[in-house]
């Protein structure tokens, strides 16, 4: 495998807010990221030469909805979906594009509008027709991770839970620093640990919210970076993508301790970035936390805690913003909520801030080499995107 390592950079990106945008629709979001990403990257719209647009609920078939609201003039609008890594699918496919030399220069797009959708939560994949389909919600999905993890790792449940109390009181707190954040409070961690259950042991602090959003990216090679205006380009190390196949649902051996599609997206992206030891070698990592139980499994899928270890990671500090290896600098789902289309490009618009070292308070001292995680699904059957980007070529 070629791999995609250097051969293409990020030239601009923009970002709305998150949060309940009842006064926007979905063209407001799209207008307000792209005049940022533009202005960033110092382009026309219109020079941009093809659009790859990642939304999971319009309603609206194909890429028309992209081209009927930023009329790009007979432009290739491609329509990307892939449950909850519908954002960072959409910025692979459209660097593959570039890599490949069909184009010069173009722009990943994601946005979504939940809170007019008439539902409180995500909206759901239909059952099968003969409604032999489990239904569980999310939540308690996600919930099954946590009795699981303290049995095989002898892990108390009273302190397990203390130790997601902590990871959300620390995405809270990074959230609070940014501007762009739905929730920009800091919460502490005995209001968390009795905050009303949703499905135990995860209660309403231990799940991500729901949000409208847009954020997008202006792709170009890396050897055509002088031609552009920017100054602080973002290179891509690593793209890949892991589709589940159902075996953790099938097999009496998965144990709901790991999301094996995580596992093994993060190793074809180490491969490819020449990533022999993430824990020491990733500056910084946005991860997928829609509930506070994954964010402490993907730490181990993805090899920045050893297995069993995540819990003294977090209790130690390792993974805060004054810590050796921040997660979530920006506040993650867990302040921004997770408009699905837009998540995986806001956790990229992080990594760009930081590299740049316009991140404000929450700046992490020299990055170099950032990680984006982006799940979609449930533990044991989903699809797990996983970006590795750099402030310098090597």
């Amino acid at each position: 495998m070629a791999g995609i390592k250097d051969k293409v950079a990020v030239i601009g990106m923009g970002c709305t807010k998150f949060g309940e945008r009842w006064d926007c629709g979905l063209e407001d979001l799209l207008t307000e990221a792209i005049t940022e990403c533009c202005q960033d990257a110092a382009i026309d719209f219109q020079d941009i030469d093809a659009f790859w647009f990642g939304t999971f609920t319009n309603s609206t078939f194909g890429g028309l909805p992209f081209s009927q609201i930023m009329k790009p003039h007979y432009k290739p609008v491609t329509r990307i979906e892939n449950l909850c890594a519908t954002g960072s699918d959409t910025f692979r496919n459209a660097c593959y594009a570039v890599a490949s030399g069909a184009y010069d220069v173009v722009m990943a797009v994601g946005a979504e509008k939940l809170k007019d959708s008439g539902s409180s939560g995500l909206e759901l994949l239909q059952p099968h027709s003969d409604r032999t389909t489990p239904e569980p919600t999310a939540p308690a999905r996600f919930a099954l991770l946590a009795p699981a993890y303290a049995e095989k790792y002898q892990v108390e449940m009273d302190y397990l839970k203390k130790i997601m109390a902590k990871i959300a009181w620390k995405n809270y707190k990074n959230g609070s620093l940014n501007p762009k954040a739905q929730f920009r409070f800091q919460v502490p961690i005995d209001v968390i640990l009795q905050s009303p259950m949703v499905a135990w042991p995860l209660g309403i602090h231990d799940c991500s919210g729901v949000s409208d959003g847009a954020a997008c990216a202006i792709i170009c090679r890396a050897e055509d970076v002088h031609k552009y205006a920017c100054k602080n380009p973002m290179y891509v190390k690593g793209l890949s993508i892991a589709a589940g196949f159902g075996w953790g649902e099938k097999h009496q051996g998965y144990d709901y301790t790991t999301a094996w599609e995580s596992v093994y997206a993060a190793q074809a992206a180490y491969k490819e970035a020449g990533i022999t030891n993430p824990r020491e070698q990733i500056s910084f990592a946005e991860v997928h936390d829609c509930f506070t139980i994954t964010e402490l499994v993907i730490y181990e899928d993805l090899g920045l805690s050893p297995r069993g270890g995540g819990v003294k990671d977090v209790e130690e500090g390792f993974f805060e913003l004054e810590g050796k290896l921040p997660v979530n600098p920006d506040g993650g789902l867990k302040s921004f909520g997770h408009p699905i289309g837009a998540t995986g490009l806001r956790m990229l618009y992080e990594c760009y801030q930081q590299f740049k070292g316009e991140a404000g308070e929450r700046q992490i001292e020299r990055p170099r080499l950032a990680l984006t995680h982006n799940l979609g699904g449930q533990p044991s059957s989903c699809v797990v995107s996983v970006c590795l980007v750099g402030s310098e070529k090597d």
